[in-house]
């Protein structure tokens, strides 16, 4: 018994020292960073700017530690907020400014929106907002004079797409929150399929009447709940998510942190929707965070069959914390866990090579653990899911095209000169109007090369340096040639997955952003496998 008494209080010494010695070293840094700062600005030569020396000394300390770990000064808040929660207060359209002498084009109006409900469509043009006029304006420029409290008033005088004629539009800025759940309905007969987006305030809420709706109005007895490309959220609506189809009271997740108060678990407190209805969940390597509480938690419990490639790899758990004159610090304060007890964090931000650089957790250093069934489950990586399917890989003149705007700009040249299209399902683009395209796509400028082109330049360069272009010409010459083709060639190469990039684009600008998700699914072959499995 002494002997054990000596060992708690051994522990407890090296406890009260170490932390005596991280408050030394808080100390000493906070002192040497004042006293630096006070020398500066008593001797240097120059005016001190301050402010853009501190914002930037916390960044760089706070790169440090992770990426999620960042300082919001208050000017930023609003634009936090819309981060987080997807919300923000104006007119509910998306704007495009090709040029930053032209008006402002509306893109893309919300369903629904004040934007919307005043008439306003794609195609139209704002020639200036609340009398400042649009020419000279960049995109962000006007985007926030656009934007501002709801209740108020922001008066547009638009040149109209259909009549040409010029009329002031005065709307009614309100609340407009960007939907996580993004598409909802039946597959077939009896499998429903819902896609979710992002997890802030009322997806859960919003998915868990749609399972009612879809169960109830269609006959749905199968569902598919498609998390790819989600990249998480707020945590409680990861826990209410996965209580619509398992039993009150169950473990979804825990979490572990240094602080007080950090070490908490996740039950579920609302009564599930369906804890028999067969259950698929769609990740892929975008699928993060919230997504992956849901994935891994479903997968411990074996109450869902997860589908798709390995997920993302973030096991951290954020918290905003104040801080004076109006800032705030989103810290990482813990990690996650799933019901298993695996952590899906796949890289060690603690852990840096000389050159500060990070790496992922190799496989021989994860760990296994059990589902509810005694399947073998990992840590370290992300969810992996049960069963793989391979993503859709494009081109990379199609990212290209999207990228550079080419696309974008040619379904607003489309939606010019189409007034109307056919319903989403019977909706094609036609060849006449890819031959269009493709002569449109031609005089813009945007990087068209192949990946292998980009390779063979890279390569060429590194041969020059080793100083063997000269004995290499012939071979060099071929290859070139070979690996050459025109823009147009390009682009006609890669008909088959860019014709529903401009499709899915279009349908948009005449039937919201749901008719686009429909259009998708129509070319979704991972989904189609999917469907096959479930």
């Amino acid at each position: 018994m002494k002997k054990i008494c000596t060992i708690a209080a051994s522990l407890l010494v090296c406890l009260a020292v170490s932390a005596q010695s991280r408050n030394f070293n808080l100390g000493k840094w906070t002192e040497i960073h004042a006293s630096i700062l006070k020398e500066l600005n008593r001797s240097y030569v120059d005016t001190l700017p301050l402010d853009r020396m501190e914002k930037e000394g916390i960044n760089a300390m706070l790169s440090v530690l992770d990426p999620y770990t960042i300082y919001v000064p208050a000017e930023d808040n609003k634009d936090f907020e819309m981060m987080i929660s997807n919300t923000y207060g104006g007119i509910g359209a998306v704007i495009f400014k090709p040029d930053v002498q032209g008006n402002v084009i509306i893109n893309e109006p919300y369903e629904g929106s004040p934007a919307q409900r005043n008439g306003i469509v794609c195609g139209d043009q704002i020639i200036s907002i609340d009398g400042v006029p649009a020419k000279g304006l960049t995109s962000s420029d006007a985007s926030s004079k656009m934007r501002g409290e709801p209740g108020t008033k922001v008066v547009l005088k638009m040149l109209k797409l259909r009549t040409g004629d010029t009329v002031d539009v005065a709307v009614t800025r309100e609340k407009i929150h960007l939907p996580d759940v993004t598409y909802s309905g039946m597959l077939n007969d009896k499998t429903g399929y819902i896609a979710v987006t992002g997890f802030s305030e009322g997806m859960a809420g919003q998915v868990r009447k749609e399972v009612v709706r879809l169960k109830k109005e269609c006959g749905m007895s199968s569902l598919i709940l498609d998390l790819r490309n989600n990249g998480g959220g707020l945590l409680n609506e990861a826990v209410d998510l996965v209580s619509i189809f398992v039993p009150e009271g169950s473990l979804v997740v825990s979490a572990k942190g240094r602080a007080e108060g950090s070490d908490y678990t996740c039950l579920t407190k609302y009564k599930p929707v369906d804890t028999k209805m067969p259950l698929m969940v769609m990740i892929n390597s975008a699928s993060a965070s919230s997504s992956e509480i849901v994935a891994g938690s479903l997968q411990d419990m074996d109450r869902a069959t997860i589908v798709g490639s390995r997920s993302f790899g973030k096991g951290l758990v954020q918290s905003i914390r104040p801080l004076p004159y109006g800032g705030q610090l989103k810290v990482t304060t813990a990690k996650y866990y799933t019901p298993s007890g695996r952590c899906v964090q796949a890289i060690d931000y603690a852990t840096r090579r000389e050159d500060g650089s990070v790496s992922h957790i190799p496989d021989s250093l994860t760990h296994t653990f059990k589902t509810a069934s005694g399947r073998t489950v990992r840590d370290g990586g992300g969810i992996t899911p049960d069963i793989e399917i391979k993503p859709k890989e494009y081109s990379r003149i199609s990212f290209s095209l999207v990228r550079s705007g080419v696309v974008e700009e040619f379904v607003l040249d489309y939606v010019c000169r189409h007034e109307s299209i056919a319903e989403v399902d019977e909706f094609v683009l036609g060849d006449e109007e890819f031959d269009r395209f493709v002569e449109f796509a031609a005089g813009k400028e945007f990087d068209y090369r192949s990946s292998a082109r980009t390779y063979f330049d890279w390569m060429k360069d590194e041969i020059g340096k080793d100083g063997l272009s000269e004995s290499l010409a012939s071979e060099l010459e071929a290859l070139d040639k070979a690996l050459t083709m025109e823009k147009t060639q390009m682009i006609r190469l890669k008909k088959d997955e860019i014709v529903p990039l401009i499709e899915q684009e279009i349908v948009v600008r005449y039937y919201f952003q749901k008719a686009g998700e429909k259009l998708r699914i129509r070319y979704d072959e991972e989904l189609k496998k999917a469907l096959e499995l479930i």
